[in-house]
């Protein structure tokens, strides 16, 4: 009898090896799948919080080199002075004598944007355009059917904030009364630092040419940048508004402010 019952035990631990093993493969192949899983995430985070940030520097570097090597300024130290065949200089307060360039076609170089408070190297192309071949590698990209730098109205710009060059990721370290240059075929824009609010994506108005008042009519020469809120999420868009405040033509040269700036990516410096 007592062999029978330790045979009958002896089998039933046989029967239940099996299925032990199967559930300990089974939770294995689970861990495995797991930890690939989490290595696959996190090579995406990396790929979008580093690889998109280098390939677009890359390129957007690029865009502002060409720009500013193709329009050509004088700048301290440059023993040709004022270029030949331009204009004297036009007076910055004189808003009526501000040149207004015409809409550039989709994906192509409108300017350069310089904010000192983003960095004293701070410089990104200004590309016609807000589709994702534009932001997610070109820099900042205009709003079809905003204002062009200069003109009366809302000149609207959008640009992300962690990826693809992180090109507005200190937006919200700007301050009232914060310069902002706009560097274009025709001269430089400057604008000063007003406000800035955040609001939902759906938000549309607040490129309006008088921003959130559909229909009215502008009399003001604003530019207004837009990126998603907060730094690591898109739940939410920062807005923030500037005031044109004067221009001058090339041949005037940069503004002080980012002299030394021009000077180098024109390799004078």
């Amino acid at each position: 009898m007592s062999n029978l019952l330790n045979g009958r035990a002896e089998v039933a631990r046989e029967t239940h090896r099996p299925r032990r093993r199967r559930s300990l493969l089974a939770v294995q192949i689970m861990g495995e799948l797991l930890i690939t899983l989490g290595v696959i995430a996190a090579l995406f985070v990396a790929w979008q919080l580093w690889w998109t940030n280098v390939e677009a520097d890359a390129a957007q570097g690029a865009a502002v080199k060409q720009f500013v090597q193709e329009h050509q300024v004088p700048v301290p130290g440059d023993p040709a002075g004022t270029l030949p065949g331009k204009t004297d200089p036009a007076d910055p307060a004189d808003s009526g004598a501000v040149p207004v360039g015409s809409a550039a076609r989709h994906g192509q170089a409108i300017g350069v944007v310089y904010v000192p408070r983003f960095g004293a190297e701070y410089s990104r192309p200004i590309i016609e355009g807000t589709s994702s071949d534009v932001i997610d590698t070109l820099g900042l990209g205009r709003y079809a059917g905003t204002a062009m730098p200069g003109a009366v109205g809302n000149f609207a710009m959008a640009g992300h904030r962690q990826t693809h060059g992180a090109v507005l990721d200190n937006i919200h370290t700007l301050v009232p009364g914060d310069k902002i240059y706009v560097q274009t075929a025709d001269g430089f824009y400057t604008y000063v630092f007003r406000n800035q609010e955040i609001v939902l994506p759906d938000r549309t108005d607040v490129i309006l040419p008088v921003p959130a008042q559909p229909g009215v009519q502008p009399d003001q020469r604003l530019l207004t940048m837009t990126s998603c809120n907060p730094r690591f999420g898109s739940e939410e868009r920062i807005i923030a508004y500037s005031v044109f405040d004067s221009w001058q033509p090339l041949n005037a040269g940069p503004p002080a402010a980012i002299a030394k700036q021009l000077a180098a990516l024109q390799g004078k410096g």
